[in-house]
């Protein structure tokens, strides 16, 4: 091995499959940190970006070389029907949000465990996921109005209520998730076009918090603030939003532009941008889902899903970036986790 060039062996290890790289990282330090690494996850064999469910049915979908859909299996028995009400990319994990419970699962990996609601909270919405203190914690929101926001500690397998704050807003849609907190596109009051914010959450307090404005307005209930986290390796010093500086990426003119539905209704476009290309997946107003290629402020390709069951439309989707981060196991579970892996 000590003999045979690094891309070599980089191009080996793209074709191990994931499970496998889990157990070579002790290998050697360099593994171990070549694993981490965006460029070899991005090229490895079996990396995929987006992930779309169906009704019962879920799928991954790579870009590159050629874009392809492939179904997946979940690692949980029991779930016939999946019945999801929202599905949010937390980085590392992916949060299927369900009319009885949550999933947490690392589709790249295969494993996942099965989040039972709070009793005292029954009908909920999960928003995200972050890794805070060291623990892997989750924001969900009661949809009782008189009821707020409540905070799950997953390695102690605990519900935390949320108190009641002043701040509390309106979010456009689920959360990122990027170093330890969770950041929204949310407003005050939405008649007004000059309102919306980003706001983050604060797991210290439990509170909601201020982070900045947005450098434009809302001109129609169909335009889309869909917030993205660039990779996990991103990285947010501000302990606000006041240093913020945005950019102007790409532009496009309207006739270039997929007609797309309102978002009020639906969910709305997922996306990553990676070598100057803008890659989103959304639908058509038929309902049909999309994978649109944009670069140098122009639509380089566009290329309609075809999934197993084509008469199933308005597919839950959202962007992931493939990891090695094993799901955690709440409480007790964890010893049995560790004795499974």
């Amino acid at each position: 091995m000590k003999n045979l060039p690094s891309e070599l062996i980089e191009e080996i290890l793209s074709w191990v499959p994931p499970k496998v790289l889990v157990r070579f990282r002790a290998v050697s330090k360099q593994w171990n940190a070549l694993f981490e690494e965006k460029r070899f996850l991005n090229n490895h064999k079996m990396t995929f970006r987006f992930i779309i469910a169906t009704i019962h049915k879920v799928y991954s979908v790579s870009i590159d070389p050629v874009i392809m859909v492939r179904e997946l299996t979940l690692g949980t028995p029991g779930l016939e029907s999946l019945e999801l009400e929202n599905l949010v990319d937390c980085n590392d994990l992916l949060l299927f949000g369900m009319m009885n419970g949550a999933l947490i699962w690392n589709p790249w990996l295969g494993q996942s465990i099965w989040i039972e609601p709070s009793l005292k909270h029954s009908r909920m919405v999960f928003d995200g996921i972050v890794y805070h203190n060291k623990k892997y914690k989750m924001v969900a929101f009661s949809q009782n109005p008189n009821d707020f926001g409540i905070v799950y500690d997953i390695s102690s397998d605990v519900w935390i209520d949320r108190p009641k704050s002043l701040a509390d807003f309106v979010s456009l849609d689920t959360a990122v998730s990027l170093n330890g907190t969770l950041y929204w596109v949310s407003f005050k009051n939405e008649t007004d076009p000059l309102c919306y914010q980003i706001s983050k959450f604060d797991f210290s307090s439990r509170l909601f918090e201020y982070f900045c404005n947005l450098p434009c307005e809302r001109k129609h209930i169909g335009d889309a603030f869909v917030l993205r986290v660039g990779s996990p390796q991103s990285n947010i010093n501000y302990g606000n939003g006041d240093d913020v500086v945005w950019m102007n990426f790409m532009t496009f003119s309207s006739p270039n532009l997929p007609d797309l539905v309102e978002t009020k209704y639906c969910s709305q476009p997922s996306y990553f941008i990676e070598d100057k290309r803008l890659v989103v997946c959304t639908y058509d107003k038929r309902g049909h889902t999309w994978i649109y290629i944009l670069g140098e402020n122009k639509l380089i390709s566009k290329t309609r899903l075809i999934l197993d069951n084509v008469v199933d439309t308005w597919h839950l989707h959202c962007t992931f970036f493939p990891s090695l981060v094993p799901v955690p196991a709440p409480g007790k579970r964890e010893e049995l986790a560790k004795l499974q892996s």
